[in-house]
């Protein structure tokens, strides 16, 4: 048993923290798994990394409410997330949409990946070996080198 509860109390830390309040939850569970969906894709303003469903801070819980609001009034997920968008910028989104204006933040990895191989690929072709015949003082040389390793 002391065992068990070393194992969990070590495993803790790592296990989610969410941080929806009871008095938060709506009533309908379809709609409360949507609301819980949309707060995991936006992002806190406060904490930058985390999402609003995450975030313990006093701006990530009125988004929370926000996005329930937005839910019972009959909002589909699109409108929702358009709505805040709208209010608080592209940046709220944890993952960017793909537009004109986020092209390089989603090309960039593909870019610098097919820019790496072909870095990759013209060192390797300058330190591959000159497909030239050896001269007659190199073809000497390593006969001399051949001879002496077989006579040792």
């Amino acid at each position: 048993m002391t065992r068990f509860l070393l194992i969990l109390f070590l495993l803790l830390p790592f296990t989610p923290a969410f941080a929806v309040n009871p008095d938060e939850v709506l009533d309908d569970p379809a709609l409360e798994a949507r609301a819980r969906t949309l707060s995991a894709e936006l992002r806190c303003m406060v904490c930058q990394n985390q999402s609003i469903d995450d975030s313990n801070a006093d701006l990530a819980r009125d988004l929370r409410l926000l996005v329930r609001e937005r839910l019972e009034a009959g909002d589909s997920d699109e409108a929702v997330l358009d709505y805040v968008v709208s209010r608080y910028g592209e940046f709220v989104l944890l993952r960017p949409r793909f537009s004109p204006h986020t092209w390089i933040l989603w090309g960039a990895p593909f870019i610098l990946v097919v820019a790496g191989g072909l870095a990759l690929w013209r060192l390797s072709a300058r330190r591959r070996a000159p497909d030239r015949p050896l001269s007659e003082a190199e073809e000497r040389r390593l006969e001399k080198l051949l001879s002496e390793k077989t006579e040792n």
